[in-house]
């Protein structure tokens, strides 16, 4: 611990001597955190979600760019919409957006009539009617499914980058906002384009409107557990000068947003808040008893290294995040927090001093000091413990009796440990089996309202069209066109389908060859030649790239996640089985495959994720303390990790990607208090205190901060719980639950098992002592 306090030493001599200065260099900071938070751009897409440098990302990312077409679809809804003035309106729509760029065609309506009437779009109700009653039935009612509805389809260019889709999902928006349509008649932009414009943006307005009630929770809760110090909104104001700074940081290092990311924000204000309020505790502590230098001194050279062990410990837990993470932008959530948690930290540790030496700080007069003066307990006196002194004529505020309230209860705890361990044990034992059946949820409709406008027109479009969900097989040969490779093609495809029964259809070049060949695949080099020239060019770019990849896309039930997990199993093993002729490759991709790898890499990795946090930590102490009872903070985070697992199951809440990181943040916020706690014990101890005194004194200390901080986190939270989104609903309540074993795991577990550790510590000193004397 000497090692590490020679900068915080500078640090306090620096703020003692030159205060306006360092406030100086606080605002130009925080000026230049403001620029670079501007910087800061918002990322999706598949690099969010998989990592592009390995086999099944790089395919994604190459079948996306290569096939990944999709379209923007408008539903059109009205009494009648096949009378001529609306589709006469749908004509000219239709015509505006062919002119948009990234438009890769327009088909409705007016389309189908055109066709099936030499080109020329029926004048009358009674014309348009006749030649929808005579047209095939699948053709209209893939366009027209009832009189009151019909569907444009928009298909876009391949290979669009996500702010190429929301530029033309925009486009439309705009062009449908000047359009006319004929009275009663509405037309609603749907399809996955328009759904993740809208889900975005819904996102980041509710995590803005929700991250400021969150504050302004925080705020009541500060002036209701806070109000024993004065200036009892400055941790507040700390953690908002962390947040910025942090986001400046992100802005000029180029670390960009995503969805995910966006939920480590909640995350840091609830550890960066427990740093502000410790600082301004031991500050407040500090200049009760001592000169405004000697407080700036104490605060900085004792609490400073004490809050940063606590806080690298943290950041290892956030390490395992990234390190081990199943998703980038789960990685990158991890990162975010190293980053904020620092930045919070050094905002606390040089804005609390500063501040206070500035305005000349003076501690609220007439409170109960009840952890610095103590009675005393005659020494012949077994059992005696030291109470707090209240003094004539004061009155102890509420936290201040939580104090006391604290002590006590740390000191039974202390003096019966065995049994408090052995009951909680229990429960976290059975919380870590039932943690298996948690269930994992990675579907987008999770992550929006369900009244979002683009939700509820896209359920409207799947029980109209049946599931937009597909399975592709990517195929690379050395020639697609080979009589073999299309008779794979064909074969494989029906083969699937006739054999799993969640498949609905299949489609690929070699369906468009039949179709093109009445009903029948072509056979020889030169009749496919002859065939593929009549494929229309726009529909060979969805099946074909070149002379050597190709796609069969299997169209799907609207099944559950789990089940689809089930099926693209079966599938691989159908793959695995159907032989393929030599040098030719299939495997599977797409959407559907990429949010099962993702199930699949939670599934591997979150508690993998927890034991590596654990192992990082439990090495970083040995490397401090140098002795194995230094390992007694993780004691309770093993518990609290098992008790998440009993609640959540109990609940029936499920992992997200959100919740994913549960274990690591688990282990973060934990280890921040457990630390904190070990840490004063140790500085009680080297005063002089008894074990029961200085567990007691430890608990009070800390332990009033950790709840004003804790209780503070949970207030805050409890703002998600109001989220519209289940997603973040679901994140609100675990992190809440989460906060609050958080604090009965340093507030309960921690006494017991600081006292274990003691009392073996003193009996193997025991026996040490008595094997020398022999």
């Amino acid at each position: 611990m000497v090692i590490l306090k020679s900068p915080f030493e500078f640090i306090a001599n620096t703020i003692n001597k030159r205060p306006f200065v360092v406030a100086g260099l606080v605002i130009a900071v925080m000026l230049m955190a403001v620029y670079g938070a501007g910087l800061t751009v918002m990322k999706t897409g598949t690099e969010t979600y998989l990592d592009t440098d390995k086999p099944v990302g790089s395919l994604m990312l190459h079948y996306t760019d290569e096939f990944g077409s999709d379209s923007v679809i408008l539903i059109v809804e009205g009494a009648d919409i096949t009378t001529p003035d609306v589709v006469s309106y749908l004509e000219s729509l239709e015509e505006d957006i062919r002119n948009e760029r990234y438009v890769a065609g327009v088909t409705g309506l007016p389309d189908l009539l055109k066709s099936l009437n030499g080109g020329v779009l029926p004048q009358n109700k009674a014309e348009i009617a006749s030649i929808l009653n005579s047209a095939p039935e699948s053709s209209v009612s893939r366009l027209v499914p009832s009189k009151t509805m019909t569907l444009v389809s928009i298909p876009l260019e391949t290979g669009l980058s996500d702010d190429s889709q929301v530029s033309i999902v925009y486009s439309i928006n705009s062009l449908l906002s000047f359009s006319q349509p004929p009275a009663g008649i509405t037309v609603t932009p749907s399809g996955s384009p328009a759904f993740s414009v809208e889900m975005k943006e819904d996102m980041n307005s509710s995590m803005g409107t929700l991250i400021g009630l969150a504050m302004l929770l925080m705020i009541l809760a500060m002036v209701f557990l806070f109000g024993h110090v004065r200036y009892r909104m400055l941790p507040v104001f700390i953690v908002f000068c962390g947040i910025i700074l942090t986001f400046g940081v992100m802005g000029f290092a180029g670390i960009p947003i995503s969805t995910i990311v966006i939920a480590a924000f909640p995350v840091l204000i609830g550890i960066g808040i427990d740093y502000a309020i410790q600082f301004h505790s031991r500050f407040d502590e500090e200049i009760r008893k001592s000169p405004m230098k000697d407080a700036v001194f104490t605060t900085i050279t004792s609490s400073g290294p004490a809050i940063m062990l606590a806080m690298i410990a943290t950041g290892l837990g956030f390490l395992a995040l990234s390190i081990l993470a199943p998703a980038p932008m789960v990685a990158d959530f991890g990162t975010i927090c190293i980053i904020g948690i620092i930045c919070c930290y050094v905002s606390a540790m040089i804005i609390v001093p500063t501040f206070a030496t500035i305005i000349k700080y003076r501690p609220k007069e007439g409170n109960l000091n009840s952890l610095d003066e103590m009675e005393s307990c005659p020494a012949d006196r077994k059992g005696c413990e030291k109470k707090p002194v209240v003094k004539k004529g004061t009155k102890g505020s509420l936290m201040e009796k939580y104090d006391v309230l604290l002590g006590g209860l740390a000191g039974k705890i202390a003096k019966n440990p065995v049994p408090v361990l052995i009951l909680l044990f229990m429960l976290a034992f059975v919380g870590i089996q039932l943690d298996e059946r948690v269930i994992i949820d990675t579907d987008e409709d999770a992550m929006v309202p369900q009244g979002m406008p683009a939700k509820v027109s896209m359920d409207k479009l799947g029980s109209v069209i049946g599931s937009t969900n597909t399975i592709t097989t990517f195929i690379k040969a050395d020639s697609i066109k080979d009589p073999e490779t299309l008779r794979w093609i064909d074969g494989f495809g029906d083969y699937a389908l006739e054999k799993q029964d969640d498949l609905t259809g299949v489609t690929s070049i070699a369906t468009y060859l039949r179709l093109y060949n009445n009903g029948v695949l072509p056979t020889d080099k030169n009749e496919i030649e002859d065939v593929w020239e009549k494929i229309p060019e726009s529909t060979l770019n969805n099946y074909v790239k070149g002379n050597m990849e190709s796609v069969i896309q299997f169209s799907m039930k609207d099944i559950s996640i789990p089940a689809t997990q089930e099926l693209i199993k079966d599938m691989q093993k159908d793959l695995d089985w159907y032989v393929m002729h030599p040098g030719m490759t299939a495997e599977y991709t797409g959407q559907m495959m990429m949010f099962t790898h993702i199930i699949d890499g939670i599934s591997n990795s979150k508690n993998t994720m927890t034991y590596l946090g654990f192992i990082l930590i439990f090495a970083f102490l040995l490397l401090i303390y140098r002795k194995f009872a230094a390992v007694s903070p993780l004691v309770p985070i093993v518990m609290i990790v098992g008790w998440n697992g009993l609640i959540m199951y109990s609940l029936g809440l499920t992992y997200s990607l959100l919740t994913a990181t549960l274990g690591a943040m688990t282990i973060g916020v934990a280890s921040e208090y457990t630390i904190l706690i070990m840490e004063r014990f140790e500085e009680e101890k080297a005063r002089g205190e008894d074990k029961i005194t200085a567990i007691q004194t430890a608990i009070q200390k800390i332990g009033t901060a950790v709840s004003v901080s804790g209780l503070t986190t949970v207030f805050g939270f409890s703002a998600l719980i109001l989220s519209t989104s289940p997603i973040i609903q679901n994140f609100g309540t675990v992190t809440v639950i989460t906060v609050g074993f958080s604090l009965i795991g340093a507030i309960v577990v921690m006494p017991a098992v600081i006292s274990v550790f003691e009392s073996f510590g003193e009996y193997m000193e025991l026996r040490h002592q008595n094997r020398e004397k022999s």
